[in-house]
């Protein structure tokens, strides 16, 4: 039996479009995008022939809904056929495959590694003349897998590699957004419907050709498949049907097809197709699949007669026609029918932890312990290899047949934590939902869930900690044995609540965590002392830190990430950004997206810290962008509070203030402490930058007061300088040397390196000349000084406006040129106006403040190519969401960091340089 394809008839041009695409030097991708049976799997055919003929090596794989949950699926498929060559792979890579694949249980990768991975792969197993990667019904992939050729199809350029993507329009894709360059592919003009028409059925009777035309509207399966079934005795009521296209919508009528086909079938046949179907026995030739793992049909000579089913010429095997055919199948089976053809299944894949329970989920009604055990351990298989929602699903069904309440809530809050680690804050609501009963509203799982809606949909601290301490409180009482998994997770989420509310919750969360001595983790121990209180807790964490993550790579995502937190709170965080690279992109895509989020807040501060601000603020919007798609509004305010003090540090004062002030108004009334502090530290730095020190001091006490420490004000350490700077230019020589005291006697300098060099410098600002010069040349001199350029150039412009005051010009000159390089080069203009200005002072010349277009923000950038256009401030206001004052504000600081004094020269300065990179973020 010769496999069934559509003809390729009155494709000319797209056939033409393909050819160039096989026969192009370069390798790249392409996207065929058509309704269902309109002929895109006889164009892959063509392309296919096509690239065999120029000697290419063709794989081609075929999406299933069957397995659009499990992880990796369809890129185990897609690459089977190369796996022998992965021995010849770095030991990076090899361990890449073996984890999702399923051969070894370390810590996924990142979509960028597997996508290089693969890149490496497919390169590597290309022969000279090329390789052909085809993937048809493109839109039932798994998410994974689809994130990954998406990577790998963006970065065939160059290689001997193509790949061809075929996807139905209905629905939506993970290739919707992967920028690959598509070929539409319409249905057949009327005079090719009736030439593909005739030449299949020729002599058909002019009544139903009419009929079959009208009702087809060119697509090519239907003009196939139609003219038995209008013809036939099946087809009667059909024809009797008024006439008209959309009187039954195409994919119906093929089910009516296909079904009519199917009746007539015996019990045994039937049952082997639904095994088939429910078990994802592809549509076409099955070149290239893992044959072993998937059900192979018997007995199923008639279903072939009938149209229903094909013959693999490569592995002879029985395949099913066409996906429509698979649908069918399944649709029209019993339920009990499916369970029983599930139930089969489950006995197959014995040895496949996620098929298995995958299909015993399907087969089970009634509570079942065995079963939902089976899916916890799938669900563990899929969070390892970066399958958060299958996750998620499979611990949902988990509880849903568990046999006791206790098991049902723990399951549940196991895929709640899950959830909202993944961002599906929707579901989580869900899972709140199915726990009220009968596990009860106080169960640890309906409180967890219910503490991530409220705490990050509606920034609640309040009432997420009075639930969460509560239930922490009910586990201590109830004698737990130990830390186990329900109690660390609220413990933990405590101390997220408590680092968001401040002061107050920290007040209760203390004793509360005391009192459960051994029974809290020591990791939680590190996450307390560094979130709530670095001056009085500080001492010795960032060692304790690098103990914790040196069990990496086999510390799970979220404690990567809290670890994350807790060196930013004793600046370390630089040591550690490597870690987060390496898992931020599987995160985000793959896995716990809310964790994904936090270590690009993570990944920002410390390019905010290291100068690289440009950078940062790409990270900062783009972490705005996904908090704000995900619903997440305390992390999308927490991304405006972070933006607005970069925006203050590089003196773009209105957008600074413009954040800030969203910020406040949202944080503030529902005491958020935390985001409240970072606006207070944005207002102080924009005010420190226009240098106006009277506001600035006046927002610094708003964070502590002078020779304070604020319990539980994690910005009171992160702003010494700030505030001892602004006192001493308001002449308040006393408070400020009180408070550059109170930070040596608090052992800051102990705690961090960056607190180290900011109390050094605040005590060196307000000492005697006698003792001035020493503590100076101390901040200049510590070993993490250059981590921070920005705080160490502020020093340095210190010390040399007090050389040049006590010593003399020549001797402040050095440090003070050292000083105006390092301002101009973080691009933050005012303060190297003021060091340029004390240089000149010196006698000295200023380093050249010449246009510097790399230091426009992405903003400013925007602003001046509308203002280029001819837009007035209005206008630009109306497209950018900006006042009409705020845009004016940028345009003054874009002319002279252009060079330019007016906006006729706008443009041409412009012109002359390359574009600021925008605000997504890498790809």
């Amino acid at each position: 039996m010769e496999p069934f394809v559509t003809p390729v008839v009155g494709r000319e041009t797209e056939q033409s479009i393909l050819s160039s695409f096989v026969t192009s030097a370069e390798g790249r991708a392409l996207v065929l995008r058509g309704e269902t049976g309109v002929g895109k799997s006889a164009l892959l055919g063509h392309v296919a022939e096509q690239a065999r003929s120029a000697g290419y090596r063709v794989i081609r794989a075929t999406g299933v809904e069957a397995e659009s949950n499990l992880p990796f699926a369809g890129l185990h498929q897609l690459l089977y056929p190369l796996l022998p060559h992965v021995e010849r792979l770095d030991a990076v890579h090899r361990v890449a495959f073996d984890v999702v694949f399923g051969r070894s249980h370390e810590a996924a990768p990142s979509v960028m590694a597997l996508g290089i991975a693969v890149l490496d792969l497919v390169t590597t197993a290309a022969p000279s003349k090329g390789l052909l990667l085809m993937l048809d019904d493109g839109q039932w992939l798994d998410p994974a897998s689809t994130e990954i050729c998406g990577f790998v199809g963006r970065r065939l350029a160059g290689n001997a590699v193509k790949l061809v993507v075929a996807l139905r329009p209905e629905g939506s894709s993970g290739f919707d957004s992967a920028a690959l360059p598509e070929l539409p592919v319409p249905p057949l003009d009327g005079s090719a419907a009736a030439r593909l028409l005739d030449e299949r059925h020729p002599r058909l009777d002019p009544e139903v050709r009419r009929r079959v035309l009208d009702e087809a509207q060119g697509n090519p399966l239907a003009l196939m498949e139609l003219p038995p079934y209008l013809s036939g005795q099946a087809g009667e009521r059909a024809a009797r049907e008024p006439s008209g296209h959309g009187v039954v919508p195409l994919p119906d009528r093929f089910r009516q097809v296909y079904g009519a086909r199917i009746a007539p079938l015996g019990p045994d046949q039937r049952a082997e197709l639904l095994r088939g179907a429910l078990d994802g026995v592809h549509a076409g030739a099955a070149t290239g699949l893992t044959r072993a793992a998937r059900y192979r049909m018997q007995g199923v000579e008639e279903a072939a007669a009938a149209g229903l089913l094909d013959l693999d010429p490569a592995g002879g095997e029985f395949v099913f026609r066409h996906p429509l055919v698979r649908s069918t199948v399944v649709l029209s089976a019993t339920p009990n029918e499916r369970r029983s053809a599930h139930a089969a299944l489950a006995r197959v894949h014995r040895d496949d932890v996620e098929r298995r329970a995958m299909h015993l989920a399907a087969a089970t009604v009634d509570p079942d312990e065995e079963v939902a055990a089976a899916l916890e351990e799938a669900a563990a298989s899929a969070t390892r290899r970066g399958g958060a929602a299958a996750a998620v699903t499979w611990l949902t069904r988990a509880a849903e047949l568990s046999e006791t309440s206790g098991d049902r809530s723990r399951r549940l809050g196991d895929a709640a934590f899950v959830a909202g680690q993944a961002g599906l804050l929707g579901q989580v609501q869900r899972l709140v939902d199915a726990d009220r009963a009968p596990s009860g509203p106080d169960s640890a799982a309906s409180v967890l869930v219910s503490a991530y809606a409220a705490l990050y949909e509606d920034g609640d601290v309040r009432s997420s900690h009075r639930q969460v301490a509560a239930a922490v409180e009910r586990l201590r009482d109830g004698g737990a044995a130990g830390p186990g998994e329900e109690l660390t997770r609220l413990v933990n989420l405590l101390l997220a609540i408590s680092q968001y509310a401040g002061a107050d919750a920290w007040a209760r969360t203390h004793p509360l965590l005391d009192s459960l001595g051994e029974l809290l983790p020591a990791k939680s121990r590190i996450y307390q002392d560094a979130w709530s209180d670095v001056v009085r807790r500080g001492a010795g964490v960032h060692e304790r830190v690098a103990q914790a993550y040196a069990a990496f790579p086999n510390l799970d995502p979220w404690d990567i990430t809290r670890l994350g937190v807790a060196a930013y709170h004793v600046d370390t965080l630089g040591q550690y950004r490597s870690h987060l690279l390496r898992r931020v992109e599987r995160e985000l895509r793959t896995g716990a997206v809310m964790n994904g989020m936090t270590m690009l807040h993570l990944i920002m501060l410390d390019q905010t810290a290291s100068g690289d601000w440009a950078a940062a603020e790409r990270t900062g919007q783009r972490v705005l962008e996904l908090t704000t798609a995900h619903g997440n509004t305390l992390f999308a305010h927490q991304s405006r509070a972070y933006l607005a003090l970069l925006a203050a540090l590089r003196g773009d004062l209105g957008r600074a203030r413009e954040l800030q002030a969203v910020v406040d108004r949202w944080a503030r009334p529902r005491r958020i402490g935390f985001l409240v502090q970072i606006a207070d530290a944005a207002a102080t730095a924009a005010a420190l930058s226009e240098g106006d020190y009277e506001a600035a001091y006046l927002c610094a006490i708003g964070i502590t007061a002078p020779g304070t420490f604020e319990p539980g004000a994690h910005q009171a350490a992160r702003t010494v300088l700030d505030l001892v700077e602004a006192a001493l230019h308001t002449g308040r020589a006393r408070q400020a040397r009180r408070h550059a005291l109170a930070a040596q006697e608090a052992g800051l300098p102990e705690v961090s390196p960056r607190l180290a060099l900011i109390t050094f410098g605040a005590l060196a600002m307000t000492a005697g000349d006698d003792e001035a010069e020493g503590l100076f040349r101390r901040a200049e001199t510590h070993p993490g000084a250059a981590d921070f350029p920005f705080e160490l150039a502020r020093v340095r412009l210190a010390h040399g406006i007090r050389l040049r005051q006590g010593r003399g010009p020549r001797a402040a000159r050095e440090v003070l040129r050292q000083a105006a390089e390092a301002f101009a080069e973080l691009g933050t203009e005012a303060w190297a106006e003021r060091a340029r200005t004390e240089l000149r002072a010196c006698g000295a010349p200023a380093p050249h403040s010449a246009a510097n277009p790399a230091a426009l923000t992405w903003q400013e950038q925007r602003i001046a190519e509308l203002a280029a256009g001819g837009l007035t401030n209005k206008e630009i206001g109306e497209r950018t969401h900006l006042s009409p004052r705020t845009v004016s504000s940028h345009l003054y600081r874009v002319f002279p960091k252009l060079g330019v004094t007016s906006r006729a020269a706008l443009r041409d300065a412009l012109a002359a340089v390359p574009s600021a990179p925008g605000p997504g973020g890498a790809a």
